[in-house]
């Protein structure tokens, strides 16, 4: 049997024996169909929720009655003023309470007469995500009440406001649109690779250390093939597997976008076909060199379940490396390129934020998935020549 034709008859006879497997199967189907439109629903989902509760537009007052003025202000910009409930700060604590409270001192309209500055809480729980999103909102109105307060007192003693406020500020934000949405979607990248990671895990681990356990391998190991060969076409069949859940877990973000329940998002999420393509480019020759990787780890193995424990470290290095960049935020550093999965990480985000990637970008990542593919195929056909397997 030439080399070609035994590399195709134990390509084919793998990916047969990976599509009949339901753990395979549904890690394709988990991973790369559910996986990453289901993460990015839930996100919809939560960003909706904030929508929801700002387009309210309600504020929660304890001791409303004290502060008529502030109430009128309140009514003036478009706001529903609604009494706090006296246990609020166990509510905002066990979260039944989305909203931050706005406590009034009792003498908050004799302190005004006075000319003194009453003292005006916002309670919130920064452990309660709901709240704390709306306290910047809640924050900014009550300032917005106090600046009016001294606009009127300037006013009336014949004082120009511009002498409170010598320098006037603009924002400015650098960011583009899809900038701005990669910081909700910054953890999508690692989902994509978590996806491909487990896709090729159960593929390689049942054609090396589960084979082995079955004692089909040695059987297969007698036939007058290359020993070359008989690696290739098992690492073909894994990778194919690997990549297939790349190439589904890229296009599935297309039709969820269809299912996103908040306008912001749809508007900022900008992934189209073209951002798609990019994350073959990236996903398609790591998932390569994974699939040699995990093939190298399983390949002494004598049981199925131990080829699973002694994969665990490849699965925790591929799972914390993207949070690189969290404990070091700043400037992408340029041996990021060199480090799997972080590199991945990186040049997805930088789809994501549609600033793409160059050549110069994406050789690097590509040689070390190559040279990856290399040293872990020549272990596993080294190891099958070994007296290891007996």
């Amino acid at each position: 049997m030439g080399s070609g034709r035994a590399v195709w008859t134990v390509l084919v006879k793998e990916l047969v024996d990976a599509l009949r497997d339901r753990r395979t199967l549904l890690a394709v189907l988990v991973s790369s169909v559910f996986l990453g439109p289901l993460a990015l629903i839930a996100l919809s989902s939560l960003v909706a929720t904030f929508e929801v509760s700002a387009e309210r537009r309600e504020v929660y007052v304890a001791g409303i009655d004290a502060a008529p003025t502030l109430r009128n202000y309140f009514e003036r910009q478009t706001y529903t003023v609604r009494a706090a409930p006296p246990d609020y700060e166990a509510q905002l604590r066990s979260a039944r309470l989305g909203d931050p409270v706005v406590v009034v001192p009792p003498d908050f309209e004799a302190a005004l007469l006075r000319g003194d500055a009453p003292v005006v809480e916002i309670v919130s729980d920064s452990a309660n995500q709901r709240s704390q999103a709306s306290t910047h909102r809640i924050e900014s109105l009550v300032l917005g009440f106090g600046r009016e307060r001294a606009a009127l007192s300037l006013a009336l003693r014949g004082v120009s406001l511009e002498l409170l406020e010598p320098v006037q500020v603009q924002d400015r934000d650098l960011a583009s649109t899809q900038t701005r949405g990669a910081q909700f979607m910054s953890m999508l990248p690692f989902f994509v690779i978590m996806a491909v990671l487990y896709g090729a895990l159960n593929a390689a681990l049942d054609t090396t250390a589960g084979e082995r356990e079955r004692g089909s391998l040695e059987p297969l190991l007698t036939n007058p093939a290359a020993r070359w060969a008989l690696v290739v076409g098992k690492w073909g069949a894994v990778a194919c597997v690997s990549m297939l859940i790349a190439v589904l877990s890229s296009f599935s973000f297309l039709p969820a976008q269809w299912l996103l329940r908040s306008d912001t998002l749809q508007a900022l999420f900008q992934y189209g076909p073209r951002e798609a393509l990019a994350f073959l480019v990236v996903l398609l020759p790591f998932a390569a060199a994974l699939s040699a990787v995990l093939m190298a780890v399983a390949i002494r193995c004598r049981t199925f379940k131990e080829a699973q424990a002694s994969s665990t470290l490849v699965v925790l290095g591929v799972s914390l490396m993207p949070l690189v960049t969290l404990f070091n935020p700043g400037e992408e550093a340029g041996w990021h390129l060199w480090v799997p999965a972080l590199a991945q990480n990186m040049l997805l985000n930088r789809v994501l934020k549609g600033e793409g990637f160059g050549l110069e970008q994406v050789v690097v990542p590509v040689a070390v998935c190559v040279l990856l593919s290399g040293v872990g195929l020549a272990y596993v056909a080294r190891t099958l020549r070994s007296a290891a397997l007996k």
